[in-house]
């Protein structure tokens, strides 16, 4: 009952804190560029000009934002393969962990 138990040397606690500030970066990436789109889409609207300048204008912001929002996803898409490599190797690393203590225990 006394014996020490060494302590692990892989903690899950700690990759699940590092996954989940990695997708608070992310969402808030997304939730600002949204915020930015909708604020310049307002802004266009009540601005003073005439229907052809504002039909043009929105075009042009139209096209600024799809390629904003194509930038975007492939920076989400470049971090979720990062994600996936990690979690990957945490596997890797756990599993070489497991077969060390496998081959500790039978002597």
């Amino acid at each position: 009952m006394g014996k020490d138990h060494p302590k692990p040397i892989f903690m899950a606690e700690d990759t699940m804190a590092d996954q989940t500030q990695d997708n608070d970066g992310s969402s808030s990436l997304a939730w600002f560029i949204t915020g930015a789109v909708i604020g310049a889409t307002v802004a266009v609207l009540y601005t003073p000009r005439s229907g052809k300048d504002t039909r043009r204008l929105l075009t042009e912001r139209t096209q600024q934002s799809r390629e904003t929002i194509a930038g975007t996803s492939k920076d989400l898409m470049d971090a979720g393969k990062d994600m996936f490599e990690r979690g990957r190797k945490l596997i890797d690393d756990a599993s070489d962990l497991f077969e060390r203590g496998r081959k500790l225990v039978r002597g």
